[in-house]
Formats: structure tokens, sequence, C-alpha cells
């Protein structure tokens, strides 16, 4: 649920970030409210609810069918795509 929630988040802004760019999760949490069962379609979706510089805030819920399984914030950063993956190996 918690994969979902941040891909929405990161999805929601893909399309408008500079060129070159990406997010990279900086913090999320969330509250479990109701489980799914084996085999559910669960969706997030991700609300845009503060930006600051390079600080992108959202609001992220996941769903399965109209049931509001979890809810919480997350935190993204825009960063240079080439630079960051650079840092990696």
């Amino acid at each position: 649920m918690m994969a979902l929630m941040e891909n929405a988040a990161m999805l929601a802004v893909a399309d408008e970030l500079p060129k070159g760019s990406t997010t990279v999760g900086g913090h999320i949490e969330s509250s479990h409210l109701k489980p799914s069962k084996i085999g559910d379609k669960v969706s997030a979706t991700a609300e845009v609810t503060k930006v600051d510089g390079k600080k992108i805030e959202f609001k992220v819920s996941a769903y399965s069918g109209d049931i509001l399984l979890g809810e919480g914030t997350h935190l993204r950063f825009i960063v240079d795509r080439e630079r960051f993956m650079s840092k990696l190996g």
C-alpha cells in the first residue's frame, strides 16, 4: 500500500518537472484503516498540498474500489536524475 502511494505521488508531478529531473522520497506516514482481500485491486492517489522550492508535500490515499484502505502524507524532493544516479554506483 505504501509503495503504491509513493508511486502515485511520483507520477503526479512527473510531467511538471524540469527536464532531467526526478523526485525522490523523503518521508511517508500513513494510517492503515482497513484490510484488502487477496486478489483485490488496490489503487492509490496523490494530491500536491505544498511546494517549497525542491520540496513537494502530498496527501496520499489507497483504495480498494470505493473503500478507503489507508491515507497519509508523503514528502518528495526534486533532484537532478543523472547526478542522483551517479551517487548510487
